[in-house]
């Protein structure tokens, strides 16, 4: 039995670029106010500190075990297995994304698996669950987003996968094969790939208004007057891009 699963369709690498500066507290700010209420996906958190990823999602999808639709060992059939295909669609900077149903007993990916992402360019890992060897997983480079890490590993319990690179629901937040995912240590935020394009200009701008911000509330300024900026501050803002050469 040979199995065949689809491909993702990548964004340009200038929004995907472009993305990579603004965070993921801007990028969810930004979506509230065109129109996605809550882009967040709410359970894994980052398990590799200071990393931060942007990239395509490759999806997986995981469902709970009837043994009469899947009752395999850990090795047999290693091509039967669907979470091995998923990571066969790695090009560099993806991000592999598991609706792993919150499970915590079932370790998705282990150190072996994550070696072949990490050496095919994969970005990170943001899991609605867990993964196992995470004492080997968490030096390699590739940022993770977890609920937690288990010795177990993936269909010793109570799920299997099911399907590649098809809608599917992570954390409770939609994820549609290509969209954008922005993560870093304030959580992970899905970009909806037809909107980045307005995101990036919506944030780009939000970037830069809080660097002067910043800077202004450093030097003692008032709360009040430059977060967010005051009419007054504005035109401070404007004549400071103009210094900046902008």
């Amino acid at each position: 039995m040979t199995i065949q699963t689809q491909d993702i369709q990548r964004p340009p690498k200038s929004l995907i670029n472009g993305l990579a500066n603004i965070g993921s507290a801007t990028a969810t700010g930004e979506l509230y106010r065109l129109g996605i209420r809550d882009p967040q996906i709410c359970g894994p958190v980052a398990w590799t500190n200071g990393k931060t990823v942007v990239g395509p999602a490759l999806t997986l999808q995981f469902m709970p075990i009837r043994e009469d639709q899947y009752d395999m060992d850990e090795y047999a059939d290693p091509e039967l297995q669907l979470h091995r295909h998923v990571l066969y669609h790695t090009q560099p900077g993806d991000v592999v994304v598991v609706d792993a149903r919150g499970d915590m007993s079932s370790g998705i990916f282990g150190e072996m698996m994550l070696t072949y992402f990490m050496g095919k360019g994969g970005a990170g890992a943001i899991i609605d669950g867990c993964i196992r060897d995470y004492p080997a997983a968490k030096d390699l480079g590739v940022g993770l987003w977890l609920r937690g890490v288990t010795p177990n590993f993936h269909t010793q319990t109570n799920i299997f996968p099911f399907a590649v690179n098809c809608p599917i629901a992570c954390g409770g937040t939609l994820v549609m094969p290509g969209d954008i995912i922005v993560a870093d240590d304030d959580g992970v935020v899905v970009v909806p790939v037809d909107m980045a394009p307005q995101l990036l200009d919506k944030a780009s701008e939000h970037v830069e208004w809080e660097e002067f911000s910043r800077m202004k509330l450093a030097e003692g300024g008032e709360l009040r007057k430059y977060y967010p900026l005051s009419p007054e501050a504005e035109q401070e803002y404007k004549a400071w891009k103009m210094e900046q050469g902008e």
